[in-house]
């Protein structure tokens, strides 16, 4: 004989609780003078959401195969609500010659019209009952969710409280900085790394991933709006965290699809900032033996003139002093009042990349369909194409223009910590400040040392 006890996700407290189910048909299986082979438990798992249930599919697996000549459930609303599992069943127990389904309020006859009948239904019932149910859940779910509360199920979010509402002492200065940092360049790679070696884990006490840490980073709930089924509902019931231009900020930058995610790691601080002061080319890394270089490198997939070489190490510490003394500089905060962030522009920009991308998809589908040739679909792809490079680029350079302002008057700190910091972040706070770096040719061949006239940097203005 089989024993099946179930109890959904229950939150109020008043489902009847598997301990006592098991409790129940176990003394009706001893007032009937029956043994009990096996029991099966599906703890919070709703017989109607059609989500399986391992033990109530063991169950059917050993009634198959002859193992079980009975089944002793609680109601039968535990063993189904809906009616095609319940079909399924008496398949199941006709086909194995089981005759016996009991509930504590009686027998349940699978075979002849009257108690079949009777078993469907209450199946029918109860799946309308937990239809009902359910929209009444949802129905309440979206109320709450249109008066900004939060909903309450599942683990608290990183950056709150229990409550749900209150600001977590340590985590939200945590998302705050991480979201500046994000902003400033600093990849997620190295956010997720930094989380990883200061000790700060997520909520379920787990190490941070680029995934998880982008997921946190792009949630509206960070910036004060409620969320429900995916979409933003309104402005929430708690204070945001993170203001709603850095939130549109960030969810441009880390949900954008063109931006890499398969690129080696970084070894030198100023890849794609030097140009060749010979040919304008773009200057790349160029070891020679164990000596780390920057050279203008020839070849196809380089395009240069060969003709431009500098050591890296010695201009890397030329520029990072640079780049630490230009923070601390008055033209540097007089040029930030003077001229500051359009925010509108940036929406504006956000919105023009977002159109791009659509006529992109729109121009691919036309040329699926055969509306356009193959010649016309690549001409309006450069022009469209074009104009998302441009949009982007200056969304881009905004971006980083803003994320200046984290560093300002920070020059002489960063000093101090610039070895500790890891390099993608290193990488974030030059490029925050520096445009480009002209590296003209060396005049004193077989010189020692860095010759500070060959490099000429070009700053954010």
């Amino acid at each position: 004989m089989a024993i099946y006890a179930r109890i959904s996700q229950d939150r109020t407290g008043e489902e009847l609780g598997v301990t006592r189910q098991l409790e129940d048909c176990r003394a009706e299986a001893q007032r009937r003078g029956w043994q009990v082979a096996d029991e099966y438990v599906d703890d919070d798992i709703s017989a109607y959401s059609g989500k399986k249930r391992p033990q109530y599919e063991r169950m059917l697996t050993d009634i198959a195969e002859g193992r079980r000549d009975g089944v002793i459930v609680w109601h039968m609303d535990r063993l189904h609500r809906r009616p095609v599992e319940l079909e399924r069943f008496v398949d199941t127990c006709t086909a194995a010659g089981v005759r016996d389904v009991v509930t504590l309020s009686g027998d349940v006859d699978l075979v002849h019209g009257d108690g079949l009948l009777m078993a469907r239904l209450l199946a029918a019932v109860a799946a309308n009952e937990s239809d009902s149910k359910r929209r009444r859940g949802a129905r309440k779910a979206l109320e709450i969710a249109q008066s900004g509360r939060p909903a309450m199920g599942g683990p608290r979010p990183f950056g709150f409280q229990d409550d749900r509402v209150s600001h977590h002492p340590t985590e939200a200065p945590i998302i705050a900085e991480l979201a500046a940092r994000a902003l400033a360049g600093e990849t997620l790679t190295s956010l997720a790394s930094w989380l990883q070696e200061t000790g700060v884990k997520t909520v379920a006490g787990k190490e941070w991933r680029t995934n998880t840490l982008r997921t946190q980073l792009t949630s509206p709930r960070m910036w004060g709006m409620r969320v429900h089924q995916g979409q933003i509902i309104g402005p929430a019931q708690w204070e945001p965290i993170i203001t709603p231009e850095q939130g549109e900020r960030l969810r441009r930058l880390l949900l954008d699809p063109a931006r890499r995610t398969n690129r080696s790691a970084r070894r030198y601080l100023l890849s794609g900032l030097l140009v060749c002061g010979k040919c304008g080319n773009r200057m790349h890394s160029a070891p020679r033996y164990d000596t780390r270089r920057y050279g203008c490198r020839t070849g196809p997939d380089f395009g240069g003139c060969g003709g431009v070489y500098i050591y890296a190490e010695m201009l890397e510490q030329f520029i990072t002093e640079a780049v630490l003394l230009r923070l601390d500089s008055p033209a540097m905060d007089q040029a930030l009042t003077e001229d500051g962030i359009d925010h509108d522009q940036l929406r504006t920009l956000a919105d023009t990349i977002d159109t791009q991308k659509r006529r992109l998809d729109d121009l691919a589908t036309m040329w699926a369909d055969g509306e356009i040739s193959k010649e016309e679909w690549r001409t309006a792809r450069n022009r469209i194409e074009a104009k998302l490079k441009d949009a982007r680029s200056r969304f881009d350079r905004l971006n980083r223009r803003d994320a200046v302002t984290e560093y300002i008057g920070q020059g002489q700190q960063l000093q101090e910590v610039w070895k500790s910091l890891n390099l993608s972040r290193q990488v974030a706070i030059v490029k925050a400040v520096l445009n480009s770096v002209t590296i003209l040719p060396a005049t004193h061949l077989g010189r020692h040392g860095l010759d500070h006239d060959r490099v000429v940097p070009d700053w954010r203005q």
